[in-house]
């Protein structure tokens, strides 16, 4: 098993979390107006923990996919914030 640096997951995390914080006031409102957008980002949010949590020795690929899921998660937020 690899050792993850301990440095950088704290830190993944820690922005995770941050994000999550920022966009809490926008989500509240909006799950009356897109509950499919907002369902969406929750499990986006899921995703994105799940790959947090995956060991990194994937060839790159985990990281990609964290890149993508994250870029997701801006969408979607930016699709709420502009039906709003």
């Amino acid at each position: 098993m690899m050792r993850i640096k301990t440095a950088v997951r704290p830190l993944t995390i820690a922005a995770a979390f941050c994000a999550g914080l920022a966009t809490a006031g926008l989500i509240q409102t909006a799950v009356a107006d897109q509950p499919y957008m907002v369902s969406a980002l929750e499990s986006l949010r899921a995703a994105r923990a799940a790959l947090v949590s995956a060991e990194p020795n994937k060839g790159g690929h985990r990281e990609r996919a964290l890149e993508l899921v994250n870029g997701a998660i801006a969408e979607t937020e930016a699709g709420i914030a502009f039906a709003r």
